[in-house]
């Protein structure tokens, strides 16, 4: 009787699954044309005379949801001042909401529509704002990040709607236009929503990042914070001629060289005293964790286009990725960098550098160490130049437990068919979307919303990614394959299916417990 009701459950389950994968492979045409719609709008947050794009892209996605029939509203964050005393508008937020059936878990989830900026003549093989295919995958600025994800979270809602199914979850939408510039009003948005926008949401759902491999899928349970610094050397109100001056006077250049010179050592160990300090040390129990993780070094290193890592294998890879920090330089701001020869003395520069700090780092104490040991090395050289050190932009790590329903329900979503049937019987099989179980991984990067989301509403948090590791995100030749956006939107349906089933038997387990 347990086998029958057991295979006739998971028969029913299966039907409706495959009625639903069926329905976006037939219309995965339709979802890849709303992709090149998308990405076709130069939504650059970062650039301040592409703003009314920005806007024009939070448009779009409002009239898409309310074309799922969400109630939608678009939230006036106010406007924001440029470094030149200029204000800007800020993009209104989306806050949408599809179902209110008190028997159904409410899920919300989170993306965004800004992108990067993106110039053919950066080394773009096809133009960035012109969804094109080739060889399986879908080029263009935002089909991974994070238009593409967005928008298989959308289809896959209306994929149901479509096919007149019953709506397995509520549906709740957070979607901006700023990330890519700090997500500015934010937070203080969420916090003034928290109790109520947030107050029947049950689970959090992010996409907004990459798997680990080019293949294998994977589930996002932790990322680094980043702390980014700006050190600045003035010596004089203007350029100096490096013949008239030149081996006469303390060179901004120079000192700033030497300071950032001071702050990472050629085997990538931060030189900031102290800094290590707050790190956990790493159990035995945590090291066996790296080793199940599919991960090809070679691969990566082809996709990074570098000869040689400063690590060589796998777990210690993995481990300065996630869970040591790393510094980062990025930039001179004021030195000349044009083709060409400019002997120029450069006035003032300003060095820039990154912290990826890891969980227990505060992130007010590694700004004290940053500045104490810059001012330091600068003492050092008798310099009458001036030094200026500050941290414009910070952001905390963030860590999840993989043992949560949402990381359950995901991982099944993305094994869908797959069924074991352990009371002696065979084993039984069914196709599944992606074929394989997925990778628990953390990310390198830095995803400020999943805390932000996680510490401001007290709920749980998952990253569910569906770009794979070579997807180029912030870089030349962005990219989604067809596979990954079309199996990726079939995952969110499965998810779906699987968060409800899961949060159901949960309710009604507490509920037996309660009543004994």
């Amino acid at each position: 009787v347990l086998l029958s009701r057991v295979v006739m459950s998971s028969s029913s389950s299966s039907a409706l699954e495959t009625q639903i994968f069926q329905y976006i492979d037939v219309h995965q045409s339709d979802f890849i044309e709303d992709l090149k719609e998308w990405v076709a709008v130069e939504s650059d947050s970062v650039q301040p005379a592409l703003r009314k794009e920005v806007m024009r892209m939070m448009a779009l996605a409002a009239d898409r949801l309310a074309a799922l029939g969400a109630a939608v509203s678009l939230v006036n964050l106010g406007s924001h001042q440029l470094p030149d005393g200029q204000e800007l508008p800020l993009p209104p937020v989306i806050l949408g909401e599809l179902g209110k059936e008190p028997q159904n878990p409410t899920v919300c989830f989170y993306g965004h529509v800004d992108v990067q900026p993106a110039k053919k003549e950066d080394g773009w093989k096809t133009d960035p704002y012109t969804l094109t295919e080739a060889d399986g995958n879908l080029y263009g600025r935002g089909a991974t990040d994070n238009k593409g994800p967005v928008l298989a979270w959308i289809n896959a809602v209306g994929t149901f709607r479509a096919l007149k199914l019953a709506m397995p979850v509520n549906f709740k939408f957070v979607i901006e236009g700023m990330e890519e510039a700090g997500s500015l009003g934010l937070e203080k948005l969420l916090e003034e929503d928290s109790q109520c926008f947030f107050s029947d949401v049950d689970y959090i759902v992010i996409s907004d990042n990459l798997w680990l491999s080019t293949e294998k899928p994977a589930l996002t349970y932790g990322s680094r914070g980043n702390a980014c610094f700006f050190v600045e050397v003035e010596c004089g109100g203007k350029d100096l001629h490096s013949g008239t001056f030149g081996g006469i006077i303390h060179e901004p250049m120079t000192d700033l060289i030497a300071l950032l010179d001071s702050l990472v050592d050629p085997t990538g160990r931060i030189q900031v005293p102290g800094i290590y300090d707050s790190v956990a040390a790493l159990t035995e129990e945590e090291k066996k964790l790296y080793e199940s993780i599919e991960f090809d070094l070679e691969e990566h290193k082809n996709n990074s286009g570098v000869k040689e890592f400063l690590y060589g294998t796998k777990e210690e890879i993995l481990l300065h990725l996630w869970r040591y920090p790393s510094l980062s330089i990025h930039g001179i701001e004021g030195a000349f960098h044009e083709p060409g020869i400019k002997t120029v003395i450069p006035a003032k520069v300003i060095g820039k550098f990154s912290i990826r700090q890891v969980p227990h780092m505060d992130l007010s104490v590694v700004k004290q160490q940053v500045v104490e040991h810059l001012e330091g090395v600068f003492s050092k050289r008798n310099s009458p130049n001036k030094l200026k050190v500050s941290m414009p932009l910070g952001a905390k790590p963030w860590l999840a437990d993989v043992n949560d329903p949402l990381y359950k329900a995901a991982r099944k979503a993305i094994n869908t068919g797959m069924f074991l049937l352990f009371f002696f019987f065979p084993v039984l099989h069914v196709s599944a979307i992606f074929g394989e179980d997925p990778d628990f991984i953390r990310d390198g990067s830095t995803v400020p919303v999943a805390r932000m989301f996680q510490t401001i509403t007290q709920k749980s948090v998952i990253m569910l990614p569906i770009g794979a590791a070579d997807a180029g995100e912030h870089s030349q030749n962005e990219k989604i394959s067809r596979h990954n956006y079309i199996e990726g939107t079939k995952v969110f349906a499965a998810f779906f299916l699987e968060i409800s089933k899961l949060h159901r038997r949960l309710h009604k387990t507490s509920n037996m417990e309660t009543n004994n």
